[in-house]
């Protein structure tokens, strides 16, 4: 592995296996009976109403010389957050959504259902502090490499978001920039995470607070 490739994937230094994600219920009536298809298709359109909706590729921060382009809602957990998250993850069903330009920009939005409100400001409560903790850990993980974090604010949007950078740097020159933010509406809780060669400067903080106000405003 060259020694860029060992920096752009610094997010994926552990795997995850996540479980598949159970997408549906059985509907059955008394033995013998004849199935009640209005309310068996009422039934399937409440669920799909439920599940959470994700960001679309317009949605993220414009790229200057690029389109975004959208991949399926897909269950588990996209590599690029493993590395931070890692500790976090087991023991919750998730599902995420990856984006890609031509270039090397990339973002993703992972989402969490839990049981209660409780749970899930719990659960953001964790993923904002593992983030925060992201740069002492991949400077753990390479004593070649530097990481430095930054404290973007919180966003008033449902029942709230925050919004973290991350740079790391090698001795070696290579230079990546992540935005990450967490956002909660009732018991669903949503992460985005937005990534490119470079630094602070480069990093789009207004667009990617607009864009994490309408991935929570889009979690209800």
């Amino acid at each position: 592995m060259t020694k860029h490739t060992r920096t752009v994937a610094l997010t994926t230094l552990t795997t995850f296996a996540a479980s598949a994600l159970a997408v549906g219920t059985a509907l059955a009536g008394p033995a013998g009976a004849t199935p009640n298809a209005p309310a068996k298709a009422a039934a399937i359109v409440t669920a799909k109403a439920a599940a959470p909706k994700f960001l679309s590729a317009s949605q993220l921060p414009p790229h200057p010389t690029s389109t975004w382009t959208a991949g399926k809602v897909t269950p588990g957990v996209p590599d690029e957050l493993v590395f931070c998250l890692q500790d976090v993850l087991p023991g919750y069903d998730s599902s995420y959504r990856d984006f890609r330009t031509d270039l090397e920009t990339n973002a993703q939005q992972l989402t969490f259902v839990v049981g209660s409100n409780a749970k899930a400001d719990a659960l953001a409560t964790r993923l904002n502090k593992e983030i925060r903790a992201c740069a002492a850990r991949a400077e753990q993980s390479d004593p070649e490499v530097e990481a430095t974090y930054k404290d973007y604010g919180t966003l008033p949007v449902e029942e709230g978001a925050r919004v973290h950078g991350l740079h790391t740097g090698t001795s070696w020159g290579a230079s990546d920039i992540a935005l990450y933010s967490v956002g909660r509406d009732g018991r669903t809780v949503t992460v985005v995470r937005w990534a490119q060669l470079g630094g602070f400067a480069d990093a789009p903080v207004k667009a990617f607070k607009k864009t994490t106000t309408t991935a929570v405003d889009k979690l209800r």
